[in-house]
């Protein structure tokens, strides 16, 4: 018999863009992972559209390397906090983390969320200060900015004696310090082995094994992700499934798989310790343990965080239904939803008295985003409400809110209408610090007044800021938040826009589309440069005359439109408007199209008042 393989799990941890997937591409290059004609992709782990198109990660994933006989199972965690779930699960199935810190930025607040759920779990971080040639790096202030928040965190001794590295993560090196030049990330290796110890052999222990992801595979049907803890897994094995709520149910394996490199590969028998791909169990669910017949050791079931924002999912019911997508009824949408449902934990779906609509609940907005944008893809139509904070009670039976602390970098000069604007939406001032011209300011703001912050705040810092959020936890109710500040232009007409119509409506405001855009009835084609909604004609074109003009007509020039993203399509419509997403469009529409059911609308908000 073949000599047990030893195995360590890691997973890297980080903030958004700090580097984490580069640093799981030197991983592979660097453990011959690819041929040596194999074109390599960066980001490689990003498989997904969606993570590649936004340059972050979304879904964490599995890899594989060896190294000095001992196999490392990698796993990418994203780095959003609104997809917290996902690195919750997987913080559970790993020996020890790397936390990657960039050189300049230090830790940032998801920093702090991904690092408190490894230490919450009893993990021995290793520390990367990525990016050091930068040229406003400053490794030795971040590593004491490091230390300080291990302490905030109530790191125990052992963990604040974590070892430090740093790095180059997209030129694949790794150095011991500062001073030791390297060409490789054997530091990092070799940092690993020694700091890490392998899983012990468990092998004769009864099976214990915990779903912490999953996955699909056409041919195979469902599959369930997650680690041995202790016993062996083969293909065809009798096991017992035991869910959060204590129920049992008997099933058997039709596939074990393992990771080798990228690639999934089938195996006879898995051992303890390792991450493994099970098939065969068609309603296998996350949280749930694979246990022997007889020896049935049910795990603790995995908590995930409480949803912070709602939106009503709404089948789409504009004029133009149907004329783009495949999947456009109520039932389309409950199936859709209730398949999320079994891979995405961290999402909530309630059904409402409308069978027609649906209440949808996540971490946040980039969360329930990516979710529609993937919709949009697969070819569903849904209107979607504005984003609503869920409120709780505290003991006291007093409302209480989820507040975010918020991170923005800018140059100095931005730095009052950030600060003027963020006090208008309820927020706090903790820190602010400048150097080199920029400003970094630190902010706890509720979220409801953080809706729609983010494209203003792009505007107002001419797109060379950045910021960051992170739910901080729960505040008493601070109030009404003043919203936007300006009205929309209604479409009082369907049919396609003219040069004409836009050319005299630009002035009255931004457009949001271009000549010979199909519109409809209260669909919004624009911002209003006022506070108040203005129904417009943007169908009207010019009278034609028999008498000549000299070159007037040349002269009607547009403004080029502003074409909203998803995310800031949902952040800027008010309660009374809908976002309607279509495989092929994303439009903006008042809730009543017809005038007398936008008044309706107001008079029983008034009255609700």
């Amino acid at each position: 018999m073949n000599e047990k393989e030893k195995i360590i799990n890691i997973a890297v941890i980080a903030h958004v863009d700090a580097g984490k997937s580069t640093l799981v591409d030197a991983f592979l290059r660097q453990s011959d992972v690819f041929r040596s004609n194999e074109e390599v992709i960066d980001c490689v782990m990003d498989s997904n559209d969606l993570e590649r198109e936004r340059g972050i990660t979304i879904y964490s994933k599995n890899c594989s390397v060896k190294h000095d006989g001992v196999k490392i199972n990698i796993v990418d965690t994203p780095g959003h906090a609104d997809f917290s779930s996902e690195v919750e699960r997987i913080i559970k199935t790993v020996d020890t983390v790397i936390l990657l810190v960039d050189s300049s930025e230090g830790p940032m607040p998801q920093t702090r969320f991904v690092l408190s759920k490894s230490l919450e779990m009893g993990l021995r971080p290793i520390l990367l200060i990525n990016k050091i040639d930068k040229k406003d790096a400053r490794p030795q202030e971040v590593v004491d900015e490091v230390y300080e928040l291990f302490l905030d965190l109530n790191a125990n001794d052992e963990q604040l004696d974590f070892p430090i590295l740093y790095g180059i993560a997209k030129q694949g090196i790794v150095q011991y310090d500062l001073d030791t030049p390297s060409d490789s990330i054997e530091p990092l290796f070799k940092t690993i082995l020694k700091h890490c110890e392998t899983y012990p052999d468990m092998d004769d222990e009864p099976l214990q094994m915990q779903i912490s992801a999953l996955g699909y595979d056409e041919y195979i049907g469902r599959l369930g992700i997650g680690r041995i803890y202790q016993g062996i897994l083969k293909p065809q094995q009798q096991i017992v499934v035991c869910d959060s709520f204590g129920n049992q149910r008997v099933n058997s394996t039709s596939q074990i798989f393992v990771y080798r490199g990228l690639s999934r590969v089938s195996v006879e028998e898995a051992h303890s310790g390792d991450i493994v791909v099970v098939a065969g169990i068609s309603d296998i669910s996350i949280g749930e343990t694979l246990c022997e017949k007889d020896y049935i050791l049910p795990l603790e079931s995995i908590h995930v965080e409480e949803p912070t924002l709602s939106m009503n999912f709404i089948v789409n019911k504009s004029p133009f239904a149907g004329k783009s997508g495949k999947f456009v009824t109520s039932r389309n949408l409950k199936e859709r939803l209730e398949k999320e449902l079994e891979v995405n934990v961290g999402l909530k779906v309630e059904p409402t008295e409308s069978g027609d609509c649906f209440k949808v609940s996540g971490r946040g907005e980039l969360h329930i985003s990516v979710l529609l944008e993937q919709m949009r893809r697969e070819g569903y139509e849904v209107a979607v409400s504005k984003p609503e904070v869920i409120l709780h009670k505290d003991e006291n039976g007093k409302t209480v809110e989820p507040v975010e602390e918020v991170v923005a970098i800018a140059p100095e000069e931005y730095s009052g209408t950030i600060i003027n604007k963020l006090n208008l939406r309820k927020g706090t001032m903790i820190d602010m610090q400048e150097e080199n011209g920029y400003v970094k300011i630190t902010y706890e703001a509720p979220t409801r007044g953080l809706l729609g912050y983010r494209s203003e705040f792009i505007n107002d810092t001419r797109g060379e800021g950045t910021l960051v959020r992170r739910i901080k936890g729960y505040t008493p109710y601070k109030g009404e938040i003043t919203q936007r500040a300006n009205g929309a232009m209604i479409s009082t007409e369907t049919g396609s826009a003219m040069t004409y119509a836009l050319w005299n409506l630009q002035e009255r405001g931004t457009l949001f589309i271009t000549p010979q855009t199909e519109v409809y009835e209260g669909m919004i084609v624009g911002e209003s440069a006022r506070n108040v909604d203005m129904d417009v004609n943007p169908l009207k074109n010019k009278k034609l005359t028999a008498i000549r003009s000299s070159g007037n007509d040349e002269a009607m020039r547009l403004t080029p439109p502003k074409e909203m993203t998803l995310e800031e399509a949902l952040e800027w419509i008010n309660d009374d408007e809908l976002v309607e997403i279509t495989p092929d469009c994303i439009r903006l529409r008042k809730k009543g199209l017809k005038p007398h059911e936008r008044r309706q609308y107001y008079r029983e908000k008034i009255a609700a008042e």
